[in-house]
């Protein structure tokens, strides 16, 4: 859970002293961010020389070129395993990381290859009803999973620097609990955290904080309630907390109070992102839909395009009765990732997928859509299946709708198994 940055931070020589730590525990990701941040702050001092800038551009070069051979043997990996588009993004990652000409080219021709075996495999695999998505020999095996302690350190990279200090003095019993809450195992979680406090006493840690979510996820929220507003006290910038407390307020319909807590944040918090979807969700949540509406599209005009804000904007639009315009703007959000390259999340794809089929639109890009989204959510293969048959239905191709309805019958009974 990511706490906002509380501090002004350490030192450059302190940042790149955990870089090597980081780096010599082949942690390459994370020691490139400790690098890139200690040249950073170094850039911003006065009268420093170039000796110790050119030090850290180095090592900022040697963990880019670590990373990227680390991207490419995950590549390797995910091939093995037959996850094909995430090998992909895996070696188009390692591209972009590499300043090495050579080594990129390589990595380009490994690229084309990949794309010619993927294509001929689906290819060859078009009598299966998934498309490749399911093996007959039995489920494939997961992708390579991080240690415990790495998954740890990752987790504790998103946390400004004092309080990843802190996290990491809190002992065995905050790591078991920490990961299982980002794991989803709650019940382990709050055994392990409530351990952890009574080990750590102090009126100050941010263990409550952790412990209430977990006890949030088990339906025990007057307790978590109580963890939250001592901690509040002790943290009144801590702003995770302000979103636990909403969801709790949600749920008892107390919008009141959660309006006052919002009212309550620091003054230098009050138009952070974090604090203005939260006073949105909390009209929405009070029924309040038109007003809802209208508070997003207000913050999209007064600060500029948000994804996120959209996606609220949209939401509200279709409990309005609006679905063109709800449409219209996961249609924005999609162009905007694949402009920029990046992922789009496959909620929103779902969402505008089932927007388009209600309107009755029935082109090859949502039938495109359609397949993509049975690979990525196979859990609603059958329905994605069943929506590609009627298109196909409505396009007069018989043949093959009658083959994706025999596909979406056999998802669903597998399912059922």
């Amino acid at each position: 859970m990511s706490l906002l940055k509380l501090f002004s931070g350490p030192s450059p020589e302190k940042l790149e002293q955990k870089g090597d730590t980081l780096f010599e525990a082949g942690l390459w990701g994370l020691a490139k961010l400790e690098y890139e941040r200690a040249l950073h702050k170094l850039e911003k001092q006065a009268g420093q020389g170039n000796d110790h800038r050119q030090q850290l551009s180095a090592k900022i070069l040697k963990t880019r070129e670590a990373l990227a051979q680390e991207h490419r043997q995950t590549a390797v990996d995910l091939m093995d395993g037959g996850y094909f588009d995430d090998a992909k993004d895996m070696i188009v990652l390692a591209m972009e990381v590499s300043a090495d000409e050579s080594f990129r080219k390589e990595l380009k021709q490994e690229l084309e290859a990949l794309e010619t075996q993927q294509k001929q495999e689906n290819d060859a695999a078009l009598p299966d009803p998934f498309y490749g998505l399911a093996a007959d020999e039995g489920e494939e095996e997961p992708p390579p999973e991080s240690s415990e302690d790495e998954a740890f350190y990752a987790l504790l990279s998103t946390l400004p620097d004092e309080v990843q200090d802190v996290y990491l003095e809190y002992g065995e019993e905050f790591k078991i609990g920490y990961l299982a809450l980002n794991n989803g195992d709650f019940q382990t979680a709050a055994e392990s955290l409530s351990r952890a406090m009574d080990e750590n006493p102090h009126p100050e840690s941010y263990i409550p904080l952790e412990l209430a979510a977990a006890y949030m996820n088990l339906e025990r929220s007057a307790e978590a309630q109580d963890l939250l507003e001592n901690f509040r006290k002790h943290h009144p910038k801590a702003l995770p907390a302000y979103q636990l407390l909403c969801e709790i307020y949600w749920d008892q319909k107390n919008f009141h109070e959660a309006d006052t807590l919002l009212e309550s944040v620091p003054h230098e918090f009050a138009e952070s992102l974090a604090i203005v979807l939260l006073k949105g969700e909390t009209i929405f949540q009070a029924g309040n839909f038109e007003a809802a509406g209208d508070f997003y599209r207000n913050v999209l005009d007064t600060y500029g395009w948000d994804d996120t804000v959209a996606r609220e904007l949209a939401k509200a639009c279709e409990v309005q009765g609006e679905p063109d315009r709800a449409r219209d703007i996961y249609k924005e959000i999609m162009d905007r990732c694949n402009s920029c390259r990046s992922r789009i999340d496959p909620e929103v794809k779902h969402k505008y997928a089932e927007l388009c089929f209600a309107a009755g639109m029935a082109s090859t890009d949502i039938l495109e859509t359609y397949l993509s989204l049975a690979r990525e959510i196979p859990g609603n293969a059958a329905l994605y299946f069943d929506r590609i048959s009627r298109i196909y239905t409505d396009q007069g191709n018989s043949s093959e709708a009658e083959r994706f309805r025999a596909f979406s019958a056999r998802a669903r009974a597998e399912q059922e198994e």
